[in-house]
C-alpha cells in the first residue's frame, strides 16, 4: 500500500529536523503576494536640512505663525491705544459746500429782491476740545495695560513654542538612537543567519533553526523601516514649528543650560515665569477697571468753535452774515441710565476677584511644576543608571548564548531570545536618555529659564 500524505509530511518533517536534505515533494501553490505601491522618486522629495537646538528654537520663535501672530497682537492693541487716545484729545473738521441752482430766486413782490443766487458756496471749520471728558481717558489708560497685557501673552506664547520645539528636537536624537539599535540588531541576526545557514548545508543544523534565524533578521528589518518612518514624522514636526517648507533634523550636541537648584527654580517659577507674569497683568488691569469706575458719574464738559464762510445767504446779512463764527460750551451730567453703571461696577469687581484667585491658580501650578520636574529628573537619573546596566548585561548574554549555542550547548531559540532582550534593553537606555533630556528640559521651562528671556 503506498504511503498516504501525512506520512510523507513527517517523513520530510523528520529529515529536516535531523539536518539533512528533505527529498524533492510537490510544493503547495502559494498565493500572490499583495502588489504594493511603489514610492515615490527620491527626486521628488526635498532635502532635509539639520540644525542646533538654539537655531531650533530661534527660527520657531521668529517665524512659527503662533509666534508671528503674538507679536502682531501687541501692535494691534497699540493701535487700539491710539484709538482710545483720541476720545480726549481736540478734533477739527473742515466742511465745505456748493449749491448750484436752475437760476435767481427773487421775490414775487416788488421790487423783486434777491432771494437766492444761482451759485452758493458755504465753508466752516469745526473745532472740538473735550475740557473735562473723564472716560476716554481711563479708556486709553485701560487700554496701555492692555498692551502689557499682550507682550506677557507673547512671552508665553514663545515659552510654549520653545518647549514644543525642543521636545521635538530631542525626540529626534532619541529617534536617531533607537534606528541605529534597530540596525545593529539586524547586523546581529544577520550573521546569527549565516552561522545557521552555514551548519544547516554543512549538515549539523536544521531548517528550523534556519527559520527562526531569517525571521528574526526581518523582523529587526521591519523594526528599522518602522523607526524610520517615525523619524520621518518627527521631521516633519520640527519642520512645521520653525516654519520651514522641508523636513528639518536634529543634528549637534544637546546645548541646554545646566540644571537650576530647587530653591532657585521655585523662586524664579512663582516671580518670573511668563505665564505668573501674565496673570500678574490680568490682575492689575481688572484692578484698575474697578478703579476707575469713578469715570462713569463724572459730567462731561466740550467746547465747540466753528467759523464760516458763505458767497450768498438767503437771508438779510443783519440775519445771517457771510462770514463769522460761533462757539459752543456743551455740559452733560449723566443723572439716570438704568442702573447700567451699577451692573458694570459689579461686573469689573467679579472679574478682578476672577483674576486674584486665577493668579493663585497659576502660581501654585509653577511651583507644582517645579517640584515635578526636580522628583522626574532624579528619577530619570536612576532609571537611566538601571538602563545602562540591564543593556551591558544583555550584550554580554548574547554573547555567552552565541558561544554556547556554537558549542552545542544552548538551542537557536535561546540565541534568538537573548539578541531580543539585547535590543530591547539598548532601546530601553535610548529613551532612558532621552526622559533625562526631556526631564532637564521641563525643568528650565518650569523655572523660566527656557527659552532664555530678551
Amino acid at each position: 500500500m503506498p504511503p498516504s500524505r501525512s506520512s510523507a509530511a513527517l517523513v520530510v518533517a523528520a529529515l529536516a529536523l535531523a539536518g539533512r536534505p528533505a527529498p524533492a515533494a510537490e510544493a503547495p501553490a502559494k498565493e500572490a503576494p499583495p502588489k504594493e505601491a511603489s514610492p515615490p522618486e527620491a527626486g521628488d522629495r526635498p532635502a532635509v536640512e539639520a540644525t542646533s537646538l538654539a537655531d531650533a528654537v530661534g527660527r520657531a520663535l521668529a517665524r512659527n505663525p503662533s509666534a508671528q501672530v503674538a507679536e502682531l497682537e501687541i501692535a494691534r492693541f497699540a493701535a487700539v491705544a491710539a484709538q482710545a487716545r483720541a476720545g480726549w484729545l481736540p478734533t477739527l473738521y473742515g466742511n465745505a459746500s456748493y449749491t448750484r441752482l436752475e437760476g435767481d430766486r427773487r421775490s414775487g413782490a416788488a421790487p423783486n429782491p434777491l432771494l437766492a443766487g444761482q451759485d452758493q458756496g458755504a465753508a466752516s471749520l469745526t473745532l472740538t476740545a473735550p475740557l473735562f471728558v473723564a472716560r476716554p481717558l481711563t479708556q486709553w489708560r485701560h487700554a496701555k495695560d492692555d498692551i502689557e497685557t499682550a507682550r506677557w501673552s507673547a512671552a508665553e506664547t514663545r515659552r510654549q513654542l520653545a518647549l514644543a520645539v525642543g521636545r521635538a528636537w530631542l525626540q529626534l536624537l532619541a529617534q536617531h538612537r533607537v534606528i541605529d539599535i534597530s540596525a545593529r540588531a539586524e547586523v546581529t541576526a544577520r550573521a546569527h543567519l549565516d552561522f545557521t545557514q552555514k551548519q544547516y548545508a554543512g549538515g549539523y543544523g536544521t531548517r528550523l533553526d534556519e527559520v527562526r534565524a531569517d525571521q528574526e533578521v526581518q523582523s529587526d528589518r521591519a523594526q528599522v523601516e518602522q523607526a524610520r518612518v517615525q523619524l520621518a514624522r518627527l521631521r516633519e514636526a520640527l519642520g512645521v514649528l520653525v516654519g520651514a517648507d522641508h523636513p528639518v533634523d536634529a543634528q549637534g550636541a544637546v546645548d541646554l543650560p545646566p540644571p537650576p537648584g530647587y530653591a532657585d527654580a521655585t523662586t524664579e517659577a512663582v516671580r518670573q515665569r511668563s505665564d505668573v507674569k501674565l496673570q500678574e497683568q490680568r490682575v492689575v488691569a481688572a484692578r484698575h477697571l474697578v478703579r476707575d469706575r469713578w469715570a462713569d458719574y463724572t459730567p462731561q464738559l466740550v467746547a465747540t468753535f466753528t467759523p464760516f464762510l458763505q458767497t450768498q445767504s438767503p437771508l438779510p446779512a443783519t440775519v445771517t452774515p457771510t462770514a463769522g463764527y460761533q462757539g459752543v460750551l456743551a455740559l452733560t451730567l449723566p443723572l439716570y441710565d438704568g442702573g447700567l453703571r451699577y451692573g458694570q461696577e459689579r461686573e469689573r469687581s467679579v472679574l478682578s476677584r476672577e483674576a486674584e484667585v486665577g493668579l493663585e491658580g497659576v502660581r501654585r501650578q509653577a511651583a507644582s511644576d517645579v517640584r515635578a520636574a526636580v522628583e522626574e529628573m532624579e528619577r530619570a537619573g536612576a532609571a537611566l543608571s538601571a538602563a545602562r546596566e540591564a543593556a551591558r548585561l544583555a550584550g554580554e548574554g548574547v554573547k555567552l548564548t552565541d558561544l554556547a549555542y556554537r558549542a552545542g550547548a544552548s538551542t537557536n531559540i535561546e540565541v534568538i531570545d537573548a539578541e531580543r532582550r539585547a535590543r530591547d534593553a539598548e532601546t530601553a537606555v535610548a529613551v532612558a536618555e532621552d526622559a533625562e533630556r526631556q526631564a532637564l528640559l521641563d525643568l528650565l521651562v518650569a523655572s523660566g529659564r527656557f527659552p532664555a528671556r530678551k
